[in-house]
């Protein structure tokens, strides 16, 4: 958990106590465990839906692009062509 060990565990409860007082730490204790409690239902729902989207994702067919060529293109394309490259769309 985080890398926190026991005497590091027991030094943050005291400054806690310290800091906050006898009768506020268990009030910011409860509500620090509602949130955290709170955080991952929401991270559970968030996963289930994405779980649940996943699927239809990867069964949607995935078609390729239309392809181009060049007797489909209109006319005033090739006049912004480059000479090179009008030559090279000339050449089989």
């Amino acid at each position: 958990m985080f890398g926190i060990g026991m005497p590091e565990l027991i030094l943050i409860l005291a400054l806690a106590l310290i800091v906050l007082g006898p009768k506020k730490l268990p009030e910011v204790a409860r509500a620090l465990g509602k949130g955290l409690a709170e955080f991952r239902r929401a991270a559970d729902e968030l996963k289930d839906e994405l779980t649940r989207i996943e699927p239809d994702a990867e069964a949607a067919p995935k078609t390729p692009p239309p392809e181009t060529h060049p007797a489909s293109e209109p006319a005033s394309s090739h006049s912004q062509e480059t000479p090179v490259e009008q030559s090279e769309r000339k050449q089989p």
